[in-house]
């Protein structure tokens, strides 16, 4: 059974409390209303953004008063008086801080009949927009807001992102800001540029203290990417999102169409550009799959027109992916590849139960196989005695069809019928389900209990603590993954 493949649209954005924007207000007025301390944190931030700030106040703080002495960067100008309906002329914004809810809906109103949006400090009811919580990395700004339900959440957010971002990070913001007309004016393509702006990120992140100079854009310019298109296979792991690599999370964000399979956890997606094309291509194993050939004329054609494919697999590419055959049509063709591995499922499982598979005294080895052939049917040419050694971990990848006869031959070749055994469906993911048994009753087991999504059995006496129940297996794994014995 085959079936073509098919893009899958973009998903529509998640509803959002706020619309995180940020205003240009670099020579352009502010009116704020009130001399307190509240409203001269507020005019200093306004100042600091370029804005030329009006405050109105018949009564000023000491703090209000010292800003406007000596402001951060646009002037702070005091008006000894409260503020009139005709001083919100030709504003670009509006700021008080207001005694009542009548004293806020006045100034409110008259901010609004002007057209100037407003503020008004710790009453949302009575604002256009909030400041949230902010990292000043200028140019590079990060706003951060809770709907004003948890504010206090909100500054340990940002002190959070305060120790992770460096300081010299200004430097190479402003590197970005200066250099930019310069590379707008080379004209290159939107993959040529995108592909210095990776370039520039990767020497950032790399080296965030050293002061970036115009060798630095030489160089990158030097190397600017060749025009055509390419193809990366990308491991996606087993299913939780969290356990990318740095660089599939890369490879995500620069694809122009990511071709993607059943296995992937559409969670993953979620880390790709938005604008990017999304194509599923699955195969599953006794149920109508996309035929390699035809994936491989699909990924072979795009990358010709210059896209930047990403061809996604569930797991390691490298492990049981047919990443060979792919690699194989790329070469053919002249396309460049390029291969990010992922963690496979069993790494996955090992992780999350807490199980090492080469647990000294038990395993000297770890060995992968599948259970699935070229036609669905359990492989001819395994060897039997080695899944009857018992000091071997054997992975078990595409078993859910050929369980029962893989485990009836190895038996016959010698495998202990008391062997444990484990087999995880959906692994790493919220629906995670474990069945532990010995290797003979396994399969029953799996018949009785029917579980969904991918699996992967696991054999080998590095598992025997997981027989005696839930209550044995590690503290961190999660209490709603059940177990059977």
């Amino acid at each position: 059974m085959t079936r073509a493949p098919r893009q899958i649209g973009i998903p529509r954005i998640a509803p959002l409390s706020r619309l995180p924007a940020f205003f240009a207000l670099d020579g352009k007025r502010a009116v704020v209303g009130g001399g307190s301390v509240a409203a001269t944190w507020k005019a200093e931030l306004l100042s600091a953004a370029g804005a030329r700030v009006e405050v109105f106040a018949a009564e000023l703080s000491d703090d209000m008063l010292a800003l406007a002495a000596a402001p951060p960067n646009g002037g702070v100008v005091i008006q000894r008086r409260n503020w009139s309906a005709t001083d919100f002329t030709r504003a670009a914004i509006a700021v008080a801080d207001c005694p009542n809810d009548e004293a806020a809906a006045q100034f409110a109103a008259a901010a609004r009949r002007a057209g100037v949006p407003v503020n008004v400090i710790d009453r949302p009811a009575f604002c256009d927009f909030s400041f949230g919580a902010i990292v000043n990395r200028s140019p590079l700004v990060i706003g951060i807001s809770t709907e004003g339900a948890a504010p206090v959440f909100g500054q340990a957010i940002r002190a959070k992102i305060e120790a992770i971002v460096p300081q010299a990070f200004v430097r190479w913001a402003a590197a970005a800001l200066a250099w930019r007309p310069r590379l707008r004016a080379l004209a290159l393509s939107f993959r040529a540029r995108r592909t210095f702006w990776e370039q520039f990120t990767a020497r950032a992140m790399a080296a965030p203290d050293r002061m970036p100079d115009e060798g630095e854009l030489d160089g990158l310019l030097a190397g600017a990417p060749h025009e055509g298109g390419s193809v990366t296979l990308v491991g996606a792991g087993p299913g939780d999102p969290e356990l990318l690599t740095l660089r599939a999370v890369r490879a995500l964000q620069s694809a122009d169409v990511i071709l993607f399979d059943d296995l992937v956890s559409t969670d993953i997606l979620d880390f790709a550009r938005r604008e990017a094309k999304k194509m599923l291509v699955g195969k599953t194993g006794h149920a109508p799959s996309c035929r390699q050939g035809d994936i491989n004329t699909l990924m072979i054609s795009l990358a010709k027109s210059g896209r930047a494919v990403v061809r996604l697999k569930g797991g390691d590419p490298m492990i049981f992916g047919r990443a060979d055959e792919e690699i194989a049509a790329c070469r053919a063709a002249r396309i460049p590849i390029d291969v990010v591995p992922g963690i496979t499922t069993a790494q996955g499982v090992a992780g999350r139960l807490q199980v090492s598979l080469t647990r000294r005294g038990d395993a000297r080895r770890v060995q992968y196989i599948t259970g699935h052939g070229r036609g669905g049917e359990l492989p001819a040419d395994i060897d039997w005695p080695s899944l009857a050694d018992p000091t071997a971990t054997t992975v078990i990848y595409m078993p859910s069809k050929t369980l029962p006869h893989l485990v009836e031959a190895a038996l016959k070749a010698g495998l202990n019928p008391e062997t444990p055994a484990i087999a995880v469906t959906s692994a790493t993911r919220a629906g995670e389900r474990v069945v532990a048994a010995t290797i003979a009753d396994l399969p029953a087991r799996l018949a009785g209990e029917q579980p969904s999504g991918p699996a992967v059995v696991m054999i080998g006496r590095v598992f025997d603590h997981l027989q005696s129940g839930a209550e044995e297996l590690a503290p961190a794994i999660h209490r709603a993954i059940p177990l059977a014995k």
